[in-house]
């Protein structure tokens, strides 16, 4: 198990600065947020949120929040079709602009998540990782991130492992304020996301630092 990263910002300023800033955007964003929910209700009949377990802190569970931008399309068999192929219009538009996000404001204000760490992969991909890929797991994952706003999606598994940990073991107010920024310049420019809003990153399979 990999210890809690240390120093006076991480441990003290960085939680204060995630709950009040997630306040004062859950307020600023209501009426878009109020928005977002009507025309999925509307548009996937009342499923408007996606829910799942991811590994946080320490790897512990916690219940990760978003939009849903998936329907429940299924082939002949009954089975769902591929992840490609069940993302909606609205979905499409909702993770280019990153608001597909959104929800996880609520995640950061009860402390599952930070505004910039690490971004909570799967649970299943919790054996996969090597010893240094576990350093990400010292730290809080957050909504956006060093490897988000070097590339997301567009960039493979081994450099997100590296900027991860270059995120670990660099943290400061300063940085976190940075990233901030350029995820939102990468949100208004629409780069950075997904290959496509259709062609999602491969699954990981393990792989050497």
């Amino acid at each position: 198990m990999t210890k809690s990263a240390s120093g006076f910002y991480p441990l003290f300023v960085k939680r204060w600065f995630d709950m009040l800033f997630a306040i004062v955007l859950m307020v600023v964003l209501s009426p878009l947020f109020l928005c977002i929910v009507l025309v999925l209700s509307i548009s996937q009949r009342g499923q408007v949120f996606f829910i799942q377990l991811r590994p946080g802190l320490n790897e512990k569970p916690f219940r990760f929040i978003k939009f849903r931008t998936m329907d429940d399309a299924k082939d002949e068999e009954g089975k769902l079709l591929d992840d490609s192929k069940r993302v909606t219009t609205v979905g499409k538009w909702l993770r280019k602009t990153g608001l597909d996000e959104l929800p996880q404001l609520w995640n950061v204000l009860v402390g599952d998540m930070s505004f910039v760490g690490p971004r909570p992969w799967l649970m299943e991909y919790l054996p996969l990782y090597s010893r240094e890929q576990r350093k990400r797991f010292q730290v809080k994952p957050g909504i956006t991130g060093w490897a988000q706003i070097k590339g997301r999606n567009a960039v493979g598994w081994a450099s997100r492992f590296e900027y991860d940990e270059f995120y670990v073991l660099n943290q400061s107010f300063l940085l976190d304020l940075r990233i901030i920024w350029l995820t939102l310049l990468l949100m208004f420019s629409g780069k950075g996301r997904n290959k496509s809003a259709t062609d999602p990153m491969p699954p990981f399979q393990g792989q050497n630092p």
